[in-house]
């Protein structure tokens, strides 16, 4: 592997043992977190269906620091044998304890790993954090194998829609978030994909009017309103909901209470399949390296 360790350890099934667990609670709380959320669950969903049956394939799992681990757990459960890269060194240390297993620090335009070592590359919310966007994509199509694919998804960079205007309305901004642009339309990341010489095979999109609504509720009462309480720990910029147990911990009551309610909240996304169209607040491409399949 020129150097760089993939191990595929065994692991503790998450909520068995006590790495991520929260005090008082069987599961961790980057489990707790995800099962009570909206667009990473559909996130998943989404990704899970653009990479179709998964047995022994090298797989890679590339974020950019909205991720506590919780996606990565459940991409292992889809087989495959997976690798994980965080832009984000800060939350690393955290991942690893709640996986059990190494997570590689990487920097957006050096990978890394060597050329052409994985099947099947997931690069999730990360474009929208970079300015070099090239670089990334050139080495996303670097370590990527003859045949194999990639998977990259973005929030919509569409401003035009209702919800990106409310948005900016109430003072949520891109830098809010972590970002430093809104998004990415669709067409736009199938010319980043193909300026990269990857070849589109799929397209797809998530958090259609009512989840976006929903999450941007949810995203403000943290950000305006949970997250400058006096003894609320300090959050960092560009964080849009609780990052750590401890954080998580000072808006227990709060998160609560969310919790309580979270079936109306579902009930209220599920609405989205009133919204004609196939459009969504968050795109997906699929791009394919050509050559012959490893």
């Amino acid at each position: 592997m020129s150097g760089v360790e993939l191990v595929t350890t065994h692991h503790e099934p998450a909520g068995t043992g006590d790495a991520g667990r929260s005090r008082g609670y069987a599961t961790p709380w980057q489990l707790r977190m995800y099962r009570k959320s909206l667009k990473k669950r559909q996130k998943v969903q989404l990704v899970a269906e653009m990479l179709g049956p998964l047995a022994d394939e090298w797989c890679l799992l590339l974020t950019g620091g909205d991720n506590n681990g919780a996606i990565n757990h459940e991409l292992r459960e889809l087989g495959g044998r997976w690798a994980w890269a965080e832009l984000e060194a800060e939350g690393i240390p955290a991942m690893e304890a709640f996986l059990g297993e190494s997570v590689h620090a990487a920097e957006a335009h050096a990978l890394p790993f060597p050329d052409a070592l994985f099947e099947r590359v997931v690069v999730a919310d990360v474009h929208e954090h970079i300015p070099d966007t090239a670089s990334l994509d050139r080495e996303i199509a670097r370590v990527l194998a003859p045949g194999g694919l990639a998977i990259v998804t973005t929030p919509n960079g569409e401003e035009r829609l209702p919800v990106a205007r409310l948005k900016r309305w109430v003072g949520m901004h891109p830098r809010d978030y972590g970002h430093v642009v809104q998004g990415y339309t669709t067409a736009e990341l199938e010319r980043m994909m193909a300026d990269a010489g990857l070849k589109v095979v799929g397209r797809g999109a998530y958090s259609r009017f009512f989840t976006e609504l929903a999450e941007l509720v949810i995203n403000f009462g943290y950000v305006k309103v949970l997250a400058r309480r006096k003894h609320q720990p300090e959050v960092r910029e560009g964080t849009i909901a609780p990052s750590s147990e401890e954080q998580l911990r000072a808006v227990e009551r709060s998160y609560r209470a969310y919790a309580a309610v979270y079936p109306l909240v579902r009930a209220f996304s599920a609405l989205d399949a009133l919204v004609p169209g196939t459009g969504g607040y968050a795109v997906a491409v699929a791009a394919r390296k050509q050559g012959s399949a490893p």
